[in-house]
C-alpha cells in the first residue's frame, strides 16, 4: 500500500479540458464530473478508505494549453495541491487543424513548460496524462488518420516534459490502442474524442496504474 503515491492528507488536483471537466459544473455531477475523475476518486476511496485525500477538479470543456495558462493561478496554484494531474492537447490539435488557433507542438510545448515551471517552483508533484484519440485509422486517407498523425507530435512533447519535470507519465494513447484491438471504438465512445463511461474507465485505470494503485 505504501507504493501508492497519493498519500493521506494530500490534495490531488486534476485539470484539463472537457474530458476532465465531464460535467463537473452540472448540479447532478458537481464537483467532480461524471468521468474518469469521479471514477478515480471512487476507486481510491473504496481501496484506501483510511486515506483522507482532498480532491479538486478544475477541468474546463474546450480549453487548450493557452487557456490553462490564463487560469493557472486561480484554478491550480491557489488550491496548494500536493499533486497536479494535467490532460491537455487534443483541443490544441483540433484548433490548429481547423485554423482556429495556432497551437502546434512547437507552440504547445513552451506554453506547457510555462505552467509546469510554476508547479515546480511551488513544489507540486506532477502527473502528465497524454491527450488521446480513439481511432485505429492509421495510414488511411481520412480525417481520423490525419488527427492520429498530428497527435504524435503532441505525445512526443508530453513524453519529453515528463522526463524534464520528473513527472508521472500516463500513456493514455497506448492504453487506447491496447483496448481497441479487442473492442471496437463504438464500445467506448460515439466519436474519437469523448469517451462514454466505459471509456472513462480506461483513462482512470491508466492513471491509477501509473501512480501505483
Amino acid at each position: 500500500m505504501a507504493d501508492f503515491l497519493w498519500q493521506d492528507g494530500q490534495t490531488v488536483l486534476l485539470t484539463g479540458d472537457s474530458i476532465t471537466d465531464c460535467g463537473r459544473r452540472d448540479p447532478n455531477n458537481s464537483p467532480y464530473g461524471g468521468g474518469y475523475v469521479r471514477q478515480i476518486i471512487d476507486l481510491v476511496t473504496a481501496r484506501y478508505p483510511e486515506r483522507q485525500i482532498r480532491w479538486v477538479n478544475t477541468g474546463i470543456s474546450g480549453h487548450c494549453v493557452d487557456d490553462l495558462q490564463g487560469r493557472w493561478q486561480a484554478d491550480v496554484l491557489d488550491h496548494q495541491p500536493s499533486w497536479v494531474t494535467i490532460m491537455i492537447g487534443i483541443n490544441d490539435l483540433h484548433r490548429t487543424l481547423n485554423q482556429v488557433k495556432e497551437l502546434p507542438p512547437r507552440e504547445y510545448e513552451p506554453r506547457y513548460r510555462a505552467i509546469l515551471d510554476q508547479c515546480r517552483a511551488a513544489g507540486h508533484r506532477l502527473v502528465l496524462i497524454e491527450p488521446f484519440y480513439m481511432s485505429l485509422q492509421h495510414g488511411q486517407d481520412n480525417l481520423e488518420a490525419e488527427v492520429l498523425h498530428r497527435l504524435e507530435g503532441y505525445l512526443e512533447v508530453v513524453a519529453r516534459l515528463a522526463v524534464d519535470y520528473q513527472a508521472v507519465h500516463v500513456k493514455t494513447q497506448e492504453a487506447w490502442l491496447r483496448v481497441l484491438r479487442h473492442f471496437p471504438p463504438a464500445h467506448w465512445c460515439g466519436e474519437p474524442v469523448h469517451p462514454n463511461a466505459h471509456g472513462h474507465l480506461v483513462i482512470a485505470n491508466a492513471v491509477l496504474q501509473a501512480v501505483g494503485f
